[in-house]
């Protein structure tokens, strides 16, 4: 009889890192690439890109809103089928996502 154990862990209250990790991290930063070894990593060919799915596994949080939205423009989302809702947040996240590639000037 295998007995299974479980951890929750709080992604928004990790707890701190220890010196120690701190300063293993430090000196992983500071090597260079050359000096990794990669020996025990086999080789990923082309090929294995192919099917590739980004973010598959990324779940963002939904948080509930209200938004006011002109009616023509709630109209056209709905009008394209089930799901408008996705559709919103999908124009959003490309907005962010040009927005967070532009570079920032001083305020």
């Amino acid at each position: 009889m295998s007995k299974t154990v479980r951890y929750a862990i709080d992604l928004a209250h990790l707890p701190p890192l220890t010196e120690q990790q701190k300063a293993d991290l430090a000196a992983l930063a500071q090597m260079p690439d050359a000096q990794i070894d990669y020996s025990d990593i086999p080789p990923t060919p082309d090929e294995f890109w192919n099917n590739a799915t980004r973010g598959r596994f990324y779940k963002p949080v939904k948080q509930a809103t209200t938004v006011r939205v002109d009616a023509d423009v709630l109209a056209w989302l709905k009008g394209q089928g089930k799901g408008y809702q996705t559709r919103i947040n999908a124009i959003l996240r490309e907005a962010m996502l040009q927005a967070l590639q532009k570079p920032q000037g001083p305020a």
